[in-house]
């Protein structure tokens, strides 16, 4: 088979048609990954932070995500509340209050997850001040000058073209979280109904309308919903909760963006989402990321019970990395029967961590190469 571009490997895979090879793409590492790399031989300043677009020491393909700005406008003010030796307290850009260790950070990345003491919404009211930072706006929103600098490329792109940089539009749960908390979500569906039909409503209704005029010259190749709704033993909150209040915003959003041309569209989440996916797939959610092995994802399972309607990417267990070369080579054969079949994109399940050595993940990349030609 002659070479394809980037982007015919992409929607042939998602296609299940064949392709001289699966496309090559990776999430990216944790600073202190970088550091110990950097100790064990990577040469210096060679990665880039952004492997989502490529990266070309370990020979990743390249993407293209549209520059879409979901954000807050004006953000919170950045206050630092107090530091001590061990740990410092600030308001972060979405007015949580945080406090998180010091010892063990390494390129903005924290050893540990930080603890989250308060946050944007407590009431209806607080909300109702909230949205008042998410102006449409679409000026502020778009880089300068886009349909001239960057719609020509876009027309004319050989590579995968996504709406919204990694994470950037968020998610309904995902925003929820950010404006309320995980523990405080949990309760709001039983004890707040009005409000957070309000919110999920309101995701909708400005994700899209911040979108419309992008959708109106170019259909990008893929949304993806960053959500990170489930933990490991299953997601945190139920399919009867996910369906009154998410389902039928994102069915409606999904709609739009295939009416609009975006082929595929997907769901961004870590954890064990299963009980889920039989209602992401009614929505018209049609992939899945990244799969996370230490939450009993499986991914031959996966296939097996929802069929080739719901594509998987991810699905290489970051724990096996760090335990070396025989482990690699025994998982990575795990997933030949997936590559074999089509609808499937590995990569690591999420960022690397320091466990894992640069020559167990060189060897990784030089097998994984061979596991996406076929030839493992």
């Amino acid at each position: 088979m002659a070479d394809l571009t980037n982007r015919e490997r992409f929607l042939r895979v998602m296609n299940y048609e064949p392709v001289d090879r699966v496309p090559n793409w990776e999430a990216g590492v944790w600073g202190q990954t970088c550091d110990r790399w950097a100790a064990e031989g990577l040469p210096p300043d060679t990665l880039s932070w952004d492997w989502f677009v490529g990266e070309e020491y370990f020979n990743l393909d390249v993407r293209e995500f549209v520059p879409v700005d979901w954000g807050m406008k004006p953000p919170f003010d950045y206050k630092l509340l107090k530091r001590t030796r061990r740990y410092e307290i600030i308001q972060d850009s979405n007015g949580c209050v945080r406090k998180a260790l010091i010892a063990g950070a390494a390129h903005g990345t924290r050893a540990s997850m930080d603890q989250f003491l308060r946050f944007a919404v407590q009431t209806p009211e607080d909300f109702a001040a909230l949205k008042k930072r998410y102006p449409v706006d679409r000026a502020r929103r778009y880089a300068p000058y886009w349909r001239e600098l960057l719609l020509p490329g876009w027309r004319n792109r050989q590579h995968a073209l996504i709406l919204g940089r990694n994470c950037a539009p968020g998610g309904f749960y995902w925003r929820a979280r950010e404006w309320m908390g995980t523990e405080n979500l949990c309760y709001a569906w039983y004890d707040q109904p009005r409000l957070m039909h309000e919110m999920m409503e309101f995701y909708a209704e400005f994700t899209l309308q911040v979108a419309v005029p992008i959708l109106e010259e170019i259909a990008p190749d893929y949304f993806i919903f960053a959500e990170d709704l489930a933990m490991k033993n299953g997601p945190l909150l139920g399919p009867a909760t996910y369906k009154e209040f998410i389902f039928p915003r994102l069915r409606r959003m999904v709609e739009y963006f295939h009416a609009r041309g975006i082929r595929h569209v997907g769901i961004d989440t870590d954890g064990n989402c299963e009980p889920l996916i039989p209602l992401m797939l009614d929505a018209g959610i049609d992939f899945l990321w990244p799969i996370e092995r230490a939450a009993n994802m499986d991914p031959v399972a996966l296939r097996r019970k929802f069929g080739r309607g719901l594509r998987l990417w991810g699905a290489v267990d970051k724990r096996e990395l760090a335990r070396g070369p025989e482990a690699i080579d025994a998982h990575l054969r795990e997933l030949v029967p997936l590559i074999e079949e089509g609808g499937f994109i590995p990569t690591v399940d999420h960022t690397v961590p320091p466990d894992v050595s640069f020559g167990n993940f060189c060897y990784y990349m030089r097998r994984k190469e061979a596991l996406l030609r076929g030839a493992l």
